[in-house]
């Protein structure tokens, strides 16, 4: 076993990326069904920073958290111990995974985490860890909007289960901030079941965009997607908010748009244009992280990288993702 303590970023007050602090801490025990993992690399994501802005329980989740906490979700590693109970997994092993979402207790940004044996999938071998760590929130929020939401849990957002869409050579989709982590992940998915993709971003991303696949390619800084997009199946708006509403005039009728972060719909605008809005709410699975590790493995699927930082430099990572027009995933690398 490695020494008692290590290194982890901690909250021990809410506010912005300077409460932030690498303490020095004791290693968790795995329990019953987890393993311990010496992190290599860690995924920052939006929870990250609600979290460090004083959110304190993830909607849906029943535990709350209480100070001083470890943010993060996303990692990617190696096995240092497994509980006896676990099957199929062994010391040495490499593993990647979205950890205990939803909850605030994935405890990521750490040396060690203990880890439900259920949220790891094998790391794909032609992947390093740092392009590992960005996959697991970001890409199982693709792979559940899009592809299979893979559990029953009622979202805390909306009564109905969420249902993907078919998405085959007969879709038109549109992604609205499809550079960012769900963005570009959910472009590629929708380019393997060979949907059209309609990319929409800042300028800057347009030939970053169309390397991964994107058909058609809008610069939102200097036109509307509404004004020019019209009859698609189907908007995947990653950005969200109060003005997420405007996509439903590019849809045709029952089209779908799906909101990564719930909007302002009225529901009655939505039925006279015939079309649907759903929402889900990531969860943690191995077993999809698996699937999509082999679309990895194989090149179909790749994790764009917009910058890397030490672990104990996670402040000034939050300050990167605070400026925005993020291009892929912000990693904190630790070993």
């Amino acid at each position: 076993m490695p020494t008692h303590t290590m290194r982890a970023v901690r909250l021990h007050e809410y506010g912005g990326p300077e409460v932030l602090r690498y303490d020095e801490v004791p290693i968790p025990e795995p329990g019953p069904g987890e393993v311990l993992v010496r992190v290599h690399a860690v995924g920052v994501n939006p929870p990250d920073w609600y979290l460090r802005g004083g959110l304190t329980n993830v909607p849906g989740s029943e535990s709350a958290v209480s100070l001083p906490v470890i943010p993060g979700t996303d990692v990617s590693g190696v096995l240092e111990a497994v509980a006896a109970d676990v099957d199929g997994l062994a010391v040495g092993d490499e593993v990647f995974g979205l950890l205990r979402f939803p909850s605030f207790d994935g405890s990521a940004y750490a040396e060690y985490v203990a880890a439900p044996a259920s949220d790891l999938a094998r790391k794909p071998a032609g992947v390093d860890h740092v392009h590992a760590a960005g996959a697991p929130m970001a890409g199982l929020t693709a792979w559940q909007f899009l592809i299979e939401l893979g559990h029953d849990h009622p979202s805390p957002f909306q009564k109905a289960p969420h249902r993907p869409t078919a998405l085959d050579a007969d879709t038109t989709m549109l992604v609205n901030g499809a550079a960012g982590g769900v963005g570009h992940f959910a472009l590629q998915l929708a380019k393997w079941k060979g949907a059209h993709v309609i990319a929409v971003a800042s300028g800057t991303h347009e030939s970053f965009l169309r390397e991964l696949g994107a058909d058609q390619f809008i610069d939102y800084t200097k036109s509307r997607p509404e004004d020019l997009v019209h009859d698609v199946d189907l908007v995947l708006d990653t950005v969200g908010g109060p003005d997420s509403s405007r996509f439903l005039r590019t849809l045709k009728r029952g089209g779908s748009q799906f909101p990564v972060f719930p909007g302002d719909f009225d529901e009655e605008e939505t039925a006279k244009l015939g079309v649907t809005v759903s929402t889900a709410q990531v969860r943690s699975n191995g077993t999809q992280l698996a699937e999509l590790g082999r679309l990895l493995d194989a090149g179909t699927v790749r994790v764009a990288i917009d910058s890397t930082f030490a672990l104990a430099e996670a402040r000034a990572a939050h300050e990167r993702a605070a400026r925005g027009h993020i291009q892929g995933k912000i990693v904190l690398t630790v070993v």
